[in-house]
């Protein structure tokens, strides 16, 4: 089996930066997008294992992407939601819209690879 490709969704190219590498150094095929509606031209292209998604980025928030992913791509794709927004409102909100999880911003690194192992 081939690594798993991840594709990291951010308006902030430098949590992008700091996920890709943290991913990377764990042997993942890291792509990356800024925002929702890039993300949805890459799920078509890339075919990725599993998205992280930014639910605040301008254009296209992360709840209209993972909708609009979920109309093209099923229930199949694991999305996980990334927000400084940790509250359950936040995380009930996330999972209405579609994700499968979500985990709060700064990205803590053993709890997102928790998180990826689920």
């Amino acid at each position: 089996m081939g690594a798993s490709k991840i594709l990291v969704v951010d308006d902030q190219p430098i949590n992008v930066q700091l996920l890709k590498r943290k991913l990377e150094r764990e042997g993942m095929i890291v792509a990356s997008a800024y925002s929702g509606r890039e993300a949805l031209d890459l799920v078509k292209q890339d075919k990725p294992d599993l998205i992280l998604l930014d639910i605040m980025m301008p254009e296209m928030d992360g709840m209209a992407a993972t909708r609009a992913i979920r109309a093209r791509a099923g229930r199949k794709l694991p999305i996980i939601a990334m927000t400084a927004n940790a509250f359950s409102d936040d995380r009930a909100a996330s999972l209405a819209a579609g994700m499968n999880d979500h985990i709060a911003k700064p990205v803590d690194p053993p709890q997102l690879y928790r998180t990826l192992l689920r």
